[in-house]
């Protein structure tokens, strides 16, 4: 029988998850399934992250705040409420806005390399 209160996370609590550091200015906090993976991103104001792919393919939200999502050599604003699909090995990262951002990734498959502590995006 599985513990239940495993499988139950709140996108507010600082120490839920696996804490992983992207870039200066950039956490994430990984929630890894069978079959995806959820990324909930911090950035600070202005923070960037590094232009990176990888095979997995990438949805994301922009919970909270003002950010430019670069994809695929655009750069497209995204505010709250906006979502977007990144499909695998299209380049990409964000740069967040004056008040910082937040971003729930949604990865499937699940990402070895966010299977474990550590720090940055990973491929590149």
């Amino acid at each position: 029988m599985t513990d239940q209160k495993k499988e139950f996370h709140n996108l507010d609590t600082p120490d839920d998850g696996l804490l992983r550091e992207l870039a200066p200015g950039l956490t994430t906090r990984i929630f890894s399934g069978e079959h995806a993976m959820l990324s909930v991103v911090s950035f600070a104001p202005h923070a960037e992250g590094v232009l990176h792919h990888h095979p997995e393919e990438q949805w994301g939200v922009l919970l909270d705040g003002t950010a430019i999502r670069i994809q695929g050599g655009e750069e497209i604003p995204v505010r709250k409420g906006d979502f977007w699909r990144t499909p695998g090995n299209v380049p990409h990262t964000m740069r967040a806005g004056p008040e910082g951002a937040r971003v729930l990734d949604i990865f499937s498959p699940p990402r070895p390399e966010y299977k474990k502590p550590g720090s940055g995006f990973g491929q590149t």
